[in-house]
């Protein structure tokens, strides 16, 4: 059932069904509005950026796909002869995954989530669902019931300090109490407007340290051209 409030997943239905759509408008009280390329989200394996493509060459045994959207990770993995389940919490989303050959999808939120996997990927910037440091405690809890033994965690994100950086060099962080990855969004799509969200830039040094403090261990497998990288977290 379609969501009024489900601006992704409309925008991916309409391109999965038109083969285009309207602009998907990003808004944040931290940036100038963006704007999400709808085709992007039904990429092939050949072109997505390096960082994607490394997670996929790495991944091993029952897959979870997080935030899926499209499908298109979960569909190269399946080509692979993976067993992959990919999650969303857009109804519009996993109709479309489904339609599109996907084999496990469901409608679900992360952090209720139960069963056991040797890989959970969050590409895409996907570790932002966890919305804040405060909730990173939370997050490591979950994984300890999720991943199997000697599983992992495939994930990137990016060290947005670039944005405070002044001309000098020096960086100038909010004067707030909040750390400066913790970024609240809110997206439209045609008439369909989303309920606003907060989102997690997280630098791999804060990463490493959330990990560790939880009894996990962070590796930096590859550093992107974006100031993004991507990490594999497992247990130590």
């Amino acid at each position: 059932m379609e969501k009024k409030t489900d601006a992704m997943g409309r925008a991916i239905a309409d391109y999965a069904k038109n083969g285009r759509a309207g602009k998907l408008r990003v808004f944040s009280p931290m940036f100038d509005e963006d704007e999400i390329p709808v085709q992007v989200l039904f990429r092939r394996y050949d072109e997505m950026p390096m960082l994607e493509r490394r997670a996929l060459d790495l991944v091993k045994g029952r897959t979870l796909d997080v935030g899926a959207g499209a499908g298109c990770h979960s569909l190269v993995l399946q080509e692979r002869g993976f067993d992959v389940m990919a999650i969303d919490l857009s109804p519009l989303a996993v109709e479309t995954m489904k339609k599109r050959g996907v084999k496990k999808v469901r409608e679900q939120d992360f952090f209720t989530l139960e069963g056991k996997f040797d890989t959970i990927l969050m590409l895409m910037n996907g570790i932002g669902i966890v919305g804040s440091l405060e909730r990173m405690n939370e997050f490591f809890h979950r994984l300890d019931s999720l991943l199997a033994p000697d599983g992992q965690l495939l994930c990137d994100s990016s060290d947005i300090s670039y944005v405070f950086e002044n001309e000098d060099g020096t960086i100038d962080y909010p004067s707030t109490d909040r750390y400066f990855g913790e970024v609240g969004f809110q997206m439209q799509y045609k008439d369909t407007i989303g309920e606003p969200f907060s989102w997690l830039y997280i630098d791999f040094d804060m990463l490493k340290q959330k990990a560790e403090e939880n009894g996990y261990q962070v590796e930096k497998v590859a550093q992107g051209e974006h100031y993004d990288y991507l990490a594999r977290i497992t247990k130590k």
